[in-house]
């Protein structure tokens, strides 16, 4: 596990046109759909997601997006969830990784926080498995910070939760 550094100034735009196309739109949450939102998140994510998610809906603005096609969520991302200049926790719903979803998920999310006024994102305690999700799509605009173990990160905190 490690935390990543994003530079927002850097971000190139997402193309999001095909999701567009497909009828799938990224939008701010809004607090009438907090129920339907954590509902999703308890179904498919354990851990803290929820209560993460639950704290972004809750700031001001609201800080959770939500992928949609028709009244079904697809996704969601979130950031000042964890600690503020954090992005996460995102979260697909299964069958829909790899589809471009998750991308224009966190771009969104990622360029609300640039527009916040955030120069750059810690994406934290990322492991192996979503790793080249981010070096896809982030590139060189995203680096591995030294020495982000649990132990020396935001979530050393919160390692109890975990045993």
């Amino acid at each position: 596990m490690a935390d990543l550094l994003v530079n927002l100034y850097r971000m190139e735009e997402c193309d999001d046109s095909g999701m567009r196309e497909a009828g799938i739109c990224v939008k701010r949450a809004l607090i009438p759909d907090k129920r339907k939102i954590l509902d999703f998140v308890r179904t498919y994510y354990e851990g803290g997601w929820e209560h993460e998610c639950e704290y972004a809906l809750f700031n001001n603005p609201i800080s959770c997006f939500v992928a949609m096609k028709d009244s079904e969520i697809l996704g969601f991302s979130c950031y000042d969830a964890t600690a503020r200049g954090y992005f996460g926790p995102i979260g697909m719903k299964p069958g829909l990784k790899g589809k471009g979803v998750g991308k224009v998920l966190m771009f969104e999310t990622l360029k609300a926080m640039r527009e916040a006024g955030y120069g750059y994102a810690v994406i934290g305690w990322v492991g192996e498995e979503p790793m080249p999700f981010y070096q896809k799509c982030l590139g060189d605009t995203m680096l591995v910070i030294p020495n982000s173990s649990e132990e020396q990160t935001v979530y050393g905190r919160l390692s109890f939760l975990s045993r």
